[in-house]
């Protein structure tokens, strides 16, 4: 493949494991960053990342394993980032080069939490890449049903329509397969807002609501995306395509979804600091409700599923007296 082509992966975690799996089956070479060199050397020896995704098998003669992120956005010029937002920016503090000639697909489904911004607006802001440079990775898909080889569906969304066609049929295989969008807003911001309404599916769940009221929740959610994504972003959309409607029914309804599960120790009594400490990977939504609250009181969107998500998380109003209040404004 030509330099110009090359691609990059950055992060350690499953979802970054995932893309390295389904890209080695379409690339004959790639990049892939991890800060922990311990790991990186576990694969090198045994072709699995010892942290997550465990049983899935690497074709490590196809992968250039790195602990230094300037290297890996050197050797290549497509940069997938799967970090989570919580530590991208401290991740890209580390960048001593210029990345605004890069194209940069962002993978992480997050907010960072720092600027209160969706991934493809902090990298316009901070490293003044231009939109037509970015990318979104848009599910319904989790990285355990592509380790499982289970048929999954991915969403690339571009303003550049040669970009998101190259990294679909990079991602492309007999068990995944890929759709395009120009639409970088609407997805990026769904990404951001179905992760805050799986944690209040779980939430429910944890307080004992049934599934006649997880349907009732869910069908609200929709609108609320709906209804913030038009705000921010007002284009002709289709809410109810798999990159809107499906990745939100699959975070909210999975057993999968660590955002359900976070809600689901909320709301069976544990308390925020105790769910952080116990869960080994991030939960997006967690954060995601927090810069959503401070983002919205610049719109005023009617969110009342997502103002009580922050108003459990952050407000530290009990989750059975806030879901209560919740049920009386769904319809």
């Amino acid at each position: 493949m030509e330099k110009e082509q090359r691609i990059a992966v950055f992060g350690g975690g499953s979802w970054a494991t995932a893309l390295v799996k389904l890209l080695t089956n379409n690339v004959n070479e790639l990049s892939w960053y991890m800060r922990n060199y311990s790991d990186i050397e576990y694969i090198r020896e045994y072709g699995h990342n010892p942290r997550y995704l465990s049983d899935v098998e690497l074709d490590t003669s196809k992968i250039h394993l790195c602990d230094n992120i300037n290297e890996a956005i050197e050797n290549a010029s497509i940069l997938i980032l799967a970090i989570p937002s919580a530590f991208l920016n401290s991740a890209l503090s580390k960048i001593k080069t210029g990345i605004s000639d890069k194209k940069i697909i962002s993978a992480i489904k997050g907010i960072v939490p720092e600027h209160d911004l969706i991934i493809g607006d902090y990298l316009n802001q901070e490293y003044a890449v231009p939109f037509t440079n970015i990318g979104v990775v848009a599910g319904p898909c989790h990285s355990e049903e592509v380790a499982l080889e289970r048929l999954s569906y991915l969403t690339i969304a571009s303003q550049d329509n040669e970009l998101a066609d190259f990294v679909a049929g990079k991602l492309r295989c007999r068990y995944l397969q890929t759709f395009t969008s120009d639409d970088i807003f609407g997805t990026e911001y769904s990404a951001v807002l179905k992760n805050i309404y799986a944690l209040a599916a779980g939430i429910c769940h944890g307080i004992g609501y049934g599934d006649n009221f997880q349907a009732v929740l869910i069908s609200n959610a929709i609108r609320e995306i709906k209804r913030f994504a038009d705000t921010v972003h007002p284009i002709s959309r289709d809410i109810k395509d798999s990159a809107y409607l499906g990745d939100l029914l699959v975070t909210a309804y999975s057993n999968f979804s660590r955002n359900r599960q976070f809600g689901g120790m909320i709301g069976k009594g544990h308390s925020v600091k105790t769910v952080l400490n116990e869960m080994n990977m991030v939960a997006e939504g967690y954060y995601a409700a927090l810069s959503i609250h401070r983002i919205n009181t610049n719109y005023n969107v009617d969110m009342p599923i997502a103002e009580a998500v922050y108003n459990i998380l952050y407000g530290k109003i009990p989750a059975r007296i806030e879901i209560k209040r919740l049920t009386m404004l769904l319809t």
